[in-house]
């Protein structure tokens, strides 16, 4: 039946309604992953100037988490944000059809275009070549066994799921939806990176176990985002936030109400 509903949709006219948001989705995540995991390579790489001019790894966590939050703000807040709402992350995109906001086509259309995404944005980072090498191009692998990743990619995604639905569904603050990006992953990725590496996103660790090889403990990027994007929904529905509801599948460029 969700087959059916894509091939209807592109049939009757209503492609562009549809492949311009797949699109979006496609060119926002190739860009996350291949701009945001190049300050990865970049303050992490084994013969990066940068260690000279920040030492502490602790530091250079937060200027990487930073900096990633930034290019994920500045998709939510580009013309590609305004076309398919800037999801960019598998996870986001499920909590939007979870809550209801998107159709099941939506959804596997929007996921299948982020990895697709995600891919080749992490074939650009092959042109870092050795230096992108000695990171494995960006690759999350656990830190301290995988339990612990699990425990840390649950956490980290709840977080990012339970601030950013928190705002988008307060329609006073909801434009500054984009803007808990940078800080949020500052933090995360300074607290919890050693631990899984901070993904909160699948598509942003398929890519670079693809271009690297590299599939440790893959399942725990999968399922850790999930559980966490679950968790997130529950508290929306069991507890006083019950009362907070979203309005569209946005992060931002919302709809004006007449």
């Amino acid at each position: 039946m969700v087959w059916e509903s894509i091939s209807k949709s592109l049939q009757l006219g209503k492609g562009r309604d549809l492949l311009l948001p797949m699109f979006a989705e496609f060119a926002g995540t190739a860009l996350l992953v291949g701009i945001g995991l190049s300050f990865v390579i970049l303050d992490f790489g084994s013969s990066s100037p940068i260690k000279s001019y920040i030492p502490s790894s602790s530091e250079r966590r937060l200027l990487t988490g930073f900096l990633f939050g930034s290019v994920g703000a500045s998709i939510a807040l580009s013309p590609l944000g305004r076309i398919s709402g800037a999801h960019i992350n598998p996870v986001v995109t499920l909590a939007f059809f979870f809550r209801g906001k998107i159709s099941s086509a939506t959804m596997i259309t929007f996921v299948g275009s982020q990895m697709f995404g995600a891919l080749v944005g992490s074939c650009a980072l092959l042109l870092w070549g050795s230096l992108g090498q000695s990171v494995d191009y960006g690759a999350t692998i656990p830190g301290y066994g995988g339990w612990a990743a699990l425990a840390g990619e649950t956490a980290t995604t709840f977080c990012l799921i339970l601030s950013l639905f928190g705002v988008l569904s307060i329609r006073r603050i909801r434009s500054f939806a984009p803007f808990i990006f940078p800080p949020l992953y500052a933090a995360m990725v300074w607290i919890e990176a050693p631990i899984s590496g901070t993904s909160t996103n699948p598509a942003r660790s398929f890519g670079p176990a693809v271009v690297s090889g590299v599939w440790t403990d893959f399942w725990i990027y999968l399922i850790g985002p999930l559980i966490g994007t679950v968790l997130a929904l529950a508290m929306f529905r069991l507890s006083i936030l019950k009362k907070l509801e979203l309005e569209v599948a946005k992060v931002h460029h919302f709809p004006e109400k007449r």
